[in-house]
């Protein structure tokens, strides 16, 4: 029987416009009304994920920056963090802005969670999107979430550092993936979301023992969980080790090819379609299983 559902966010739980489905509001609320423990499982740092914590009020520890924060909305109350060192964050700002790219670090693991970065290059519109998102998010707040600092290499060893990312252009962050997995090796967790439409990538660097499958294998350790009991749904390539996990993984409509073809996953339709209401209803409203 499931009883732990962990939800990627975007292109997942969120429609195309960033919002929550009210059909998928119910189902959830249906879920939980039944015992179950509903939670995101989300690329986006803890503060960016709060929004939509707020809306749904989870009754589990959200688990954010791809699994390295498990963290409850409400109190702050840490569960579980990893942390990167101060040696190899050193290493990952040499080899990402050797390579030209603008670093994105967060600290701040037991508050709400700030960003730092040192520089915006002119020419990398989605780091300036994000920075612009994240006003609009969180208004006042959010801009004194997100901090410029002279030197990032000189905040080292001032902060507890959960991630860094860099983001831009597909072909772009391809090849910087290449080059950070072969300098930074087994040293690092390196995730990449891809959105060929978007022409956008976006570059996670975790702490090693950092996944998305690790968070949600935490939260169900604490609970006396098996993978039996749980079930994640998500759509691209950072919710795979989640995917292989879970006892019942599924992936969306709108998922990468390369996921809809496994055949160990159900496909539900689109994250336009209420694709998480229509997952929750078949495997848990209904007690279905493969």
């Amino acid at each position: 029987m499931i009883k732990l559902l962990a939800l990627d966010l975007d292109g997942t739980l969120l429609n195309s416009k960033g919002k929550i489905p009210d059909a998928n509001k119910i189902a959830i609320r249906k879920a939980e009304e039944l015992g179950v423990l509903v939670t995101i499982a989300t690329g986006r740092r803890f503060r960016d994920a709060l929004p939509v914590a707020a809306e749904l009020e989870f009754n589990a520890p959200l688990i954010t920056h791809n699994g390295a924060l498990l963290k409850y909305a409400e109190s702050l109350e840490t569960v579980a963090a990893s942390l990167l060192d101060d040696e190899t964050t050193l290493e990952i700002l040499r080899v990402g802005k050797a390579f030209g790219g603008d670093a994105l670090v967060s600290v701040d693991p037991h508050g709400r969670g700030l960003l730092l970065f040192d520089t915006v290059s002119a020419d990398n519109i989605p780091l300036q999107r994000y920075i612009a998102w994240s006003d609009r998010l969180h208004g006042l707040d959010g801009r004194k979430s997100v901090v410029h600092v002279a030197s990032l290499e000189d905040t080292v060893g001032k902060n507890d550092v959960i991630h860094i990312s860099f983001s831009g252009g597909c072909d772009a962050m391809k090849e910087m993936y290449a080059i950070l997995e072969d300098k930074l090796g087994k040293t690092v967790t390196l995730l990449a979301t891809i959105y060929p439409h978007l022409d956008f990538t976006l570059i996670d660097i975790l702490p090693p023992e950092a996944s998305k499958g690790a968070g949600v294998e935490k939260l169900a350790a604490l609970n006396g969980l098996s993978p039996h009991n749980v079930m994640t749904i998500g759509d691209n390539f950072n919710d795979l080790e989640m995917l292989e996990f879970a006892g019942t993984a599924v992936v969306m409509g709108n998922a990468d090819p390369s996921l809809l073809e496994r055949e160990e996953f159900y496909t539900t339709v689109s994250n336009d379609e209420d694709g998480v209401a229509v997952a929750i209803e078949k495997f848990i409203l209904n007690e279905e299983n493969f």
